[in-house]
């Protein structure tokens, strides 16, 4: 079938999948229908994604070497990889990938894909590079550092003293290194761009659904992969929807035109809780809701002014308040439930105390600054109840809201004041994973350009910290590398950062009850290939 008439047929049957739903007010039994807020999938490029929803769009489109149990993180369980060795001295892995997969072309996979899609994220050095340049790797180096010996051989040699099973929950948990199809790819390259364009829109994967097509804002599809090599997926056709509005979602979710709604309001979550027909499935994240501020600001380079405003933020009564259903009151940079975590330090709000350190630091009638933050919920009711606050103690902070690219764009470039925000990867389940992202920089020069790295966004630099953190990372006996993750904690509270965790968050998705064996993943990689759904026309049934 060639690309026109597939696209027709994908059409066709969005047509028909359209009027069937108007009439039955249901979903067909062989497609899972989901509705989401796709403002952010920008690119399916695995190399330059950026957002969970199009991760958890990717790891469906191709596989990964391995990947993560998503009900025991720490579990890393075979994928295209059948098993892999780690060397003694912790700077090799080494893996064996399983014979006979195929990508969705035809042409078999081999590791020499494996180690052409790993380093193409390094030559082409968009969002997902930073993290593996986190740990050495990069343009110049990679081509020794990845090696295929043979056709069923990868070999990782790290270029830096390193944790090798926090690299392993980076491949299995990032989506950033998933096998591509290389000779598909470089069929479609322009310009030396490791077709990077062409990727923009299409895929070259292995995984258990191919790409029918994708209209931006409006809606993707992706159809069962003929001769998958776990099996065939569950499902026929997975048809993910944009719908931007929550009331949107909610209606459909009540009318059965959906069976599965993402990015929903917390009020319309929380209206459909008692829908006999609905179900409620909530996964905690690692990622950190927190207020940020510049220390290229003279104001909050002032350590007594970032104390004030540790006291100036009343963390229980917007956890209790707001942030129901979107998140837990949390004030540690390293997230929740990792026995390296240190329990919140309790902070609360505490107006005298603010104004008596704000006198201090030589401002007792306070100043303006801006408050920067996203257009959305739960952020812009944060920013409020923190300008109230922050009001009671003289500081006049201007609310400053826009999209993602307006307000995370002037922190990227390190031109704000405040700014309420959320972020801290936390996707592996390693304390190292929270601490690259909110806390480690280990360049402050404005050319240095860690724009992915808090640290570095918000001017806040120690150079005991970083070596703290590099430390830590390569303890090879557990007990004290706890107990250098308790140090590292310590430390960084004793400095007053210039970010302020405030609640860890939590994502609600409202699922039809029609819908078996799905699994939302806390890295956002929720794998799609063993759902089904119960037929219409029974009760209780079996694919």
């Amino acid at each position: 079938m060639t690309i026109r008439t597939r696209c027709g047929a994908w059409l066709a049957t969005l047509l028909l999948l359209a009027s069937s739903a108007s009439l039955q007010a249901n979903t067909p039994d062989d497609q899972l229908i989901v509705g989401m807020n796709m403002n952010n999938l920008l690119t399916l490029d695995p190399a330059a994604m950026t957002g969970n929803e199009v991760v958890g769009m990717v790891v469906n489109l191709y596989d990964g070497l391995v990947e993560l149990d998503p009900q025991q993180l720490t579990h890393v369980r075979p994928a295209l990889a059948e098993s892999w060795d780690i060397s003694p001295d912790n700077s090799t892995l080494t893996f064996r990938l399983r014979d006979g997969v195929r990508f969705h072309s035809g042409n078999a996979l081999t590791s020499a894909d494996a180690l052409w899609s790993m380093r193409r994220v390094l030559h082409l050095n968009l969002a997902q590079a930073s993290v593996w340049k986190s740990y050495g790797f990069s343009k110049a180096n990679v081509d020794q550092a990845i090696v295929a010996p043979d056709a069923r051989t990868l070999v990782i040699r790290l270029p830096k003293p390193n944790d090798p099973h926090l690299v392993l929950y980076s491949l299995a948990a990032l989506g950033s290194m998933v096998v591509l199809d290389s000779k598909t790819v470089q069929a479609h390259a322009v310009n030396n761009d490791w077709g990077n364009r062409w990727l923009t829109t299409h895929a070259a994967g292995s995984g258990p659904f191919r790409l029918d097509g994708w209209q931006a804002k409006d809606v993707l599809t992706m159809s069962r992969a003929p001769d998958y090599w776990r099996g065939a997926a569950k499902m026929q056709r997975v048809v993910f929807r944009h719908l931007q509005e929550s009331q949107t979602l909610r209606l459909m979710m009540e009318k059965g035109d959906l069976d599965i709604a993402s990015n929903m309001a917390i009020p319309d979550v929380r209206a459909l809780r008692d829908d006999p027909d609905l179900s409620i499935d909530s996964v905690q994240r690692g990622t950190i809701y927190y207020l940020a501020m510049s220390m290229k600001d003279a104001h909050f380079a002032n350590p007594k002014v970032r104390e004030a405003l540790r006291y100036l933020v009343d963390y229980q009564g917007i956890n209790k308040t707001l942030m129901a259903g979107y998140g837990v009151l949390h004030q540690r940079p390293i997230q929740s439930g990792m026995p390296a975590t240190l329990p919140d330090p309790g902070y609360r709000l505490d107006i005298a105390r603010a104004r008596a350190l704000l006198a201090e630091a030589g401002y007792p009638d306070g100043f303006d600054t801006t408050l920067r933050v996203l257009a959305d919920q739960p952020f812009l009711n944060v920013a409020i109840a923190i300008q109230s606050t922050l009001m009671q103690a003289g500081i006049r902070a201007r609310i400053i809201t826009g999209t993602g690219n307006q307000i995370y764009g002037a922190m990227r470039d390190r031109q704000f004041g405040l700014l309420v925000g959320r972020g801290g990867s936390g996707v592996e389940p390693h304390p190292h994973s929270s601490l690259r992202s909110l806390v480690y920089n280990p360049d402050n020069a404005d050319s240095a350009r860690l724009t992915n790295f808090q640290g570095w966004r918000t001017s806040f630099y120690d150079a005991q910290l970083n070596r703290m953190i590099d430390q830590a990372l390569t303890e090879r006996d557990a007990a004290k590398q706890q107990q250098a993750y308790f140090a590292i904690q310590q430390r960084y509270d004793q400095l007053i950062p210039a970010l302020m965790p405030i609640s860890q968050m939590v994502d609600s998705v409202v699922v039809n009850n029609r819908v078996q064996a799905y699994q939302p993943h806390p890295s956002a990689t929720t794998f799609l290939r063993d759902v089904w759904k119960t037929p219409e026309s029974l009760a209780g049934g079996t694919p």
